[in-house]
């Protein structure tokens, strides 16, 4: 009888965890105190929040409001999974991952194969695809070139001349067989990749293009600049929230590619907390911070991990303030994952 139990649960767990679908859900209702911190950014911020939804279609399209959490609408309206955006230094245009056709899960990131990257203007015009056979598009300073991964390897592309220039061979680098190097984030100055490294490998740190030099973060994932270069910040595997598998945000000073204030014995870098959400809906990923540093946006969920399936929130902070002054900036209980904000000068 027990191990029917078992058997009967693992099949539901497995079932879920590998759905044909996220779930479209429905609006919710914010409660009064939520409302509360709402109100308080209304009006501050003057920019724009894009991020990948289900709440229409049950597999993905992009959103796009205010970054102050006001006028929502849909971007993108297809029957791919459109996801990871980031917008252009200029905040006219949006870079993103679509499926090649249906849904396809977010765990099949680390093959290519599945999607091309590309890319639209903020009023949903002018939707093109940029780079065949890539995920994890990312545009540079000047607006003229993205970074990409192809599975293992790290592409730079100029989108002018359509010339491609291989920035990192991860089973090279690293000399170990079905490496896949996810979300590379190029420095401001072009000289170190953050990369999360999954497949065979699993942590995060900052490659030293010049010198060809690891330097290993930790665990977690999603490591990324600050816009200025001089910190980074990542998903690190412990936090509130009560999950199975909490998640915290973290930030580490560098320098040279390299994390300052190293401590103990094995020299591991010193971190600092950059936001943990009091509560159970703490289970937090896709940070993104704003290029002038002072404003955070992400996801959090109060359970389950899949990115793409599970009911993400997503939270809007002002750096440095209380963590109990965030304010959730989405009301929905379909899935709203990978937020990016641009804000104007």
């Amino acid at each position: 009888m027990k191990i029917l139990k078992l058997a009967v649960a693992t099949l539901a767990l497995s079932t879920f965890a590998f759905a044909d679908e996220a779930p479209t859900g429905a609006p919710v209702a914010p409660t009064s105190e939520e409302q509360s911190s709402l109100n308080a950014i209304k009006g501050k911020l003057n920019g724009k929040i894009v991020w990948s939804t289900s709440r229409v279609h049950s597999t993905h399209d992009l959103w796009i409001m205010n970054a102050d959490g006001t006028d929502s609408k849909a971007l993108t309206n297809s029957s791919t999974v459109d996801w990871f955006p980031r917008f252009s230094p200029d905040g006219q245009k949006i870079i993103f991952t679509r499926s090649k056709g249906g849904w396809t899960p977010e765990n099949d990131a680390n093959y290519p194969e599945k999607w091309d990257l590309w890319m639209i203007d903020v009023n949903g015009e002018n939707e093109k695809k940029v780079a065949d056979n890539a995920t994890w598009g990312t545009f540079r300073p000047d607006g003229k070139n993205i970074v990409f991964s192809r599975g293992a390897k790290v592409f730079q592309k100029n989108l002018e001349s359509g010339e491609e220039k291989l920035l990192l061979d991860g089973e090279k680098a690293f000399d170990e067989k079905g490496v896949i190097l996810q979300e590379p984030n190029l420095s401001p100055d072009g000289k170190y990749i953050a990369i999360t490294l999954r497949g065979s490998m699993r942590e995060t740190g900052i490659w030293d293009i010049a010198n060809k030099k690891w330097n290993k973060s930790g665990d977690g994932c999603q490591i990324d600049f600050f816009a200025d270069g001089s910190k980074v910040y990542r998903v690190n595997p412990t936090g509130n929230g009560g999950t199975a598998a909490p998640s915290e945000i973290l930030w580490f000073n560098v320098k040279n590619g390299e994390q300052q204030e190293k401590v103990g014995f094995f020299g591991v870098p010193k971190a600092a907390k950059l936001m943990d959400l009091p509560g159970r809906r703490s289970h937090e990923y896709f940070p993104r911070v704003s290029a002038n540093g002072k404003w955070l946006v992400w996801g959090a969920t109060a359970k389950g991990h899949d990115h793409d399936i599970y009911d993400y929130e997503l939270y809007l902070w002002e750096i440095g303030k209380d963590p109990k002054t965030a304010a959730r900036i989405t009301y929905h209980s379909g899935n709203d994952r990978w937020p990016d904000i641009w804000l104007s000068k």
